[in-house]
């Protein structure tokens, strides 16, 4: 059974940095791309950005782009987001993904991201 663990959230201040962490284990096969997505209060879910297993990385909107960094140690099947330049409206959930075949087909349980102004 594929499990994917976020670490690495908490609260910080406005302007500063969070780097979370998205361990999969129970991996047995070739994915296509692991993922973060955040689900901000009162708002759908949105897409932050991913990476897939050539090293691509794609993000959900430029200004996501501007201030988050994803990166990932494909062996280990891990994937880290960088957060820099943090804003009150960055605050919610974020929850680690993985891809299998081109969907997102595995998630973890999300770790909290408290920005305060």
């Amino acid at each position: 059974q594929v499990q994917l663990v976020e670490s690495g959230g908490g609260e910080v201040q406005a302007g500063g940095s969070l780097r979370l962490s998205c361990a999969a284990s129970g991996v047995t096969f070739r994915w296509k791309a692991m993922g973060w997505f955040r689900r901000r209060p009162g708002k759908e879910r949105e897409f932050v950005g991913s990476i897939s297993n050539s090293g691509d990385t794609t993000y959900g909107t430029s200004a996501m782009k501007e201030r988050f960094t994803v990166f990932g140690d494909n062996a280990n099947n891990m994937v880290n987001l960088q957060m820099n330049s943090l804003k009150p409206e960055d605050t919610g959930i974020y929850y680690c993904s993985l891809s299998r075949t081109g969907t997102w087909s595995y998630w973890g349980q999300g770790t909290q991201v408290t920005v305060s102004s």
